[in-house]
């Protein structure tokens, strides 16, 4: 493919879910190739939040940085919007260096809005925000989610009935313009990504294999000191169980046993279960991405073929 007469530059797009070993060939791959690492990570982009994100290490980021990590405080907001006017900044930064930007991550929508744009929806009105909230906090999200199951139904499906951020985003878009997230998408004009990509994908074939990977992280995590993580980010910043950063799995559990309404005893076995499900939601995502190359990561010689696809992608 062509942007007029030149050849579009290439880009590779490294996916998976959560302890499938995207960020250890990420690594493998940038020691081989002139590639720069682009994080694609909704939970990454908050300052101070390390042990839960499984951030890479300073001396892994001094080898090779991570460009979108840490861009905001825990108290911000981050959407995939801001994230596809960022991941093209940096990738137009790279390209212009010569080196192939190597987007990694488990955030699929921002892939998704990466590659093919973003509908048209209207921006944030704070008073219909505190409407909203503060039916919910008379009524509670359940009756919320009711709501938005009359007026946008195919929306609501998708949302559990506790999903408050994203239900009060569907509730507000349909009250600001009267039209369902799915009519916005629907009139979406595809805005084509101005690059060659290579889209591989990590799916592992051995669910229990990956559970136990997941399993060991999440105790890897709590040993090396998530609950003191987020004692100081509590400290820190002024914090809400409903503010993004705080609902990221493993975070909003560990906040739970923090107010009281999780037993410390409980708190690995709920930490695994939501980490299971969300890479669960990763794979759905995944098979219906369409135009990707899928890599087993549970099995032999994965950085030898992964290596050789590249090799070939980028012409040897």
């Amino acid at each position: 493919m062509t942007a007029g007469n030149a050849p579009l530059p290439p880009a590779m797009f490294l996916m998976g879910p959560t302890a499938g070993g995207k960020s250890a060939l990420a690594v493998e791959l940038a020691e081989r190739f002139p590639l720069d690492i682009v994080s694609v990570d909704s939970a990454q982009v908050f300052l101070d939040m390390d042990i839960g994100t499984a951030k890479p290490d300073r001396e892994t980021q001094a080898r090779f940085p991570h460009r979108l990590i840490d861009l905001i405080t825990p108290e911000e907001r981050y959407s995939a919007a801001r994230f596809r006017t960022d991941a093209l900044r940096e990738m137009s930064d790279i390209a212009a260096r010569g080196r192939v930007p190597l987007l990694v991550g488990g955030t699929m929508l921002y892939f998704k809005a990466l590659r093919e744009g973003l509908a048209e929806l209207p921006p944030a009105n704070a008073a219909v925000r505190t409407e909203i909230d503060a039916a919910a906090a008379t009524q509670g999200w359940p009756a919320l989610h009711a709501e938005l199951a009359r007026v946008d139904p195919a929306t609501a499906a998708r949302l559990k009935p506790t999903d408050a951020q994203r239900i009060q985003r569907a509730l507000e878009v349909f009250r600001l313009g009267g039209r369902t997230l799915d009519d916005r998408f629907a009139a979406q004009t595809a805005t084509p990504l101005p690059y060659r990509v290579l889209a591989l994908a990590l799916l592992p074939q051995d669910r229990a294999a990956l559970h136990q990977r997941i399993a060991a992280r999440y105790s890897s995590m709590l040993n090396d000191g998530l609950v003191d993580e987020v004692v100081s980010l509590r400290r820190k910043y002024k914090l809400d169980a409903e503010l993004p950063a705080m609902r990221c799995v493993g975070y909003r559990q560990v906040w739970e046993v923090l107010e009281g309404r999780l037993p410390p005893a409980e708190l690995l076995d709920r930490g695994v279960f939501a980490t299971r499900q969300f890479a669960k939601r990763q794979l759905t995502w995944l098979r219906s991405f369409g135009g990707i190359e899928a890599i087993d990561p549970l099995a032999d010689k994965v950085v030898e073929r992964s290596v050789a696809r590249v090799r070939e992608f980028l012409g040897g």
